[in-house]
């Protein structure tokens, strides 16, 4: 490209070739940017007119994809800010002038100048009426999580077509979601919303000349969630999410959204809190919401890890106060505000805590040891002052995984491969789950009608302890795990509960 501009830098005027370099250098500056595609950044903006170079007040500025809908200044001045990084197109737009937009990069932590310069139009043209007569009416409640918005759309100017645009964010976020673009109907049906969320929407009226009017903001608020009573975690596309549901696949909803590792859910006792394990801020810590998906927080700060332990096996106290993991060999205690760490038991030598369980009913806590060798698998009783530990299922040929307490807390539930197939990629072929008494009497084959070539995995008693909630696996180690129940007495009656589906819970 640079030859083809030769023979104007030698027959140009000193004046010329000033305005030839620095042309020249401005498409350089525009082939060398770059984006980093994570962050935020922001675009300060002038628009001016094509005629004078005079700025343009009150012109209309929107961006693609949608960041937030601005007006100039009376020095014709705008400024996004908080804008993620990526490329934009910027566009301003006013009554009288043609719609002019620029492209632009957004980089993170930097200001990026623009200048927009717009033309008068030859046609007269007035902006829209403002969008009118919303519904759902605003502050309206209850709503469904698939809504039909509707409003009227009216233009002074006889015969001029509108199109419309949809603008839609949670209260409390902030971006906005542009739901849709370039409507020409006054109805739009919004789906997947959120259960018990506030929500604004706006329309932004534009008629065939570029006149735009962005109309006023209104609100509805959706349903609150269902009283659901299980819980799992979900992988979608390689990401781990917390969803819920009331016992069927049709009745499931999606309680984290975060593009992290989010799984083993646990409810308090108190059924109004749920503890889960997430990566987001990249150790695996310990977060708590509301049984909504409200109310983040995170909890610990030292994290949950340890051999073969990627922020799984924490349990909550009895009374919902605290809650109990494993940080290598130390088993931890902790606030649920995630106040007053403190340490109650160390592992053996050369082992860690892994899974864990805290029962009400004798006050003891049941503890799975591991070694650096997945296979290498005990499980351990002890107090819950973190005293009188002691071995009640010894490291058995096979993996050994998953105790959790009986209801009245005289038994155990737990997993292993009766194989006793052992590979240090912790392969299992055949886990069963088993009860047993925590003297070691009285086990019990659960599994003894499972399928042949799968695993029994992550065991757990129903509410009323007659029924357990478990996942079954092909033994492949790639196949889609399921959430399976089964009777607690005698393995009979397997029932599938949901698909694609890991970590339950039930309470």
């Amino acid at each position: 490209m640079f030859l083809n501009f030769l023979p104007m830098f030698k027959t140009a005027s000193p004046q010329k070739l000033v305005y030839l370099l620095l042309f020249f250098g401005f498409l350089v500056s525009c082939n060398e940017d770059t984006i980093e595609p994570t962050g935020e950044g922001s675009v300060a903006g002038l628009v001016i007119t094509a005629e004078t170079g005079e700025p343009v007040q009150a012109a209309s500025i929107t961006t693609n994809p949608a960041t937030s809908a601005i007006v100039t200044d009376a020095a014709g001045k705008f400024l996004l800010e908080a804008v993620p990084g990526g490329d934009y197109s910027v566009t301003a737009k006013k009554n009288g002038y043609k719609s002019e937009s620029v492209t632009v990069a957004v980089v993170d932590g930097k200001q990026k100048q623009i200048t927009i310069v717009i033309a008068r139009s030859k046609d007269t043209n007035t902006v829209p009426n403002l969008p009118a007569k919303p519904s759902p009416a605003t502050d309206a409640t209850n709503q469904a999580t698939s809504v039909t918005l509707k409003w009227q759309g009216t233009d002074p100017d006889k015969d001029d077509a509108l199109t419309y645009d949809i603008l839609l964010y949670e209260v409390g976020a902030t971006q906005k979601k542009k739901l849709a673009e370039g409507l020409t109907d006054t109805t739009f049906v919004a789906t997947d919303l959120k259960y018990g969320t506030l929500y604004l929407w706006q329309v932004i009226a534009t008629d065939k000349l570029g006149g735009i009017t962005n109309g006023p903001v209104w609100s509805f608020s959706t349903l609150p969630l269902p009283d659901t009573r299980y819980l799992f975690s979900r992988s979608v596309d390689g990401n781990f999410d917390i969803y819920s549901s009331l016992g069927t696949d049709a009745n499931v909803f999606k309680l984290t959204t975060a593009f992290a590792r989010e799984w083993w859910p646990v409810i308090s006792p108190r059924r109004d809190v749920i503890a889960y394990s997430s990566n987001v801020t990249l150790d695996p810590q310990i977060w708590t919401m509301s049984r909504s998906g409200g109310d983040k927080r995170q909890v610990t700060t030292v994290p949950v890890a340890g051999y073969h332990n990627l922020g799984i096996g924490f349990a909550w106290s009895p009374d919902g106060g605290s809650l109990i993991y494993a940080n290598y060999d130390n088993l931890y205690r902790i606030d649920n505000d995630g106040a007053n760490l403190r340490l109650l038991a160390q592992a053996p030598a050369n082992r860690h805590f892994r899974m864990l369980d805290w029962t009400a009913q004798g006050n003891k806590i049941v503890a799975q040891t591991i070694g650096a060798d997945v296979n290498d698998s005990e499980i351990y009783i002890l107090n819950a002052d973190g005293t009188d530990m002691r071995q009640i299922v010894g490291n058995l040929p096979g993996r050994i995984e998953s105790p959790s307490f009986s209801i009245d807390g005289g038994s155990i539930v737990y997993t292993r491969d009766v194989n006793g197939f052992e590979s240090k990629e912790g392969r299992q072929l055949n886990a069963h789950i088993f009860i047993q008494k925590l003297d070691g009497s009285g086990v019990v084959d659960i599994s003894v009608n499972k399928p042949a070539g799968t695993n029994d995995l992550y065991p757990r008693f129903s509410p009323d302890g007659s029924k357990i909630i478990f996942v079954n696996t092909s033994n492949d180690g790639i196949s889609q795990s399921d959430v399976w129940m089964v009777d607690a007495l005698d393995g009979k009656n397997r029932v599938k509960l949901f698909s694609n589906a890991s970590m339950p819970e039930w309470k």
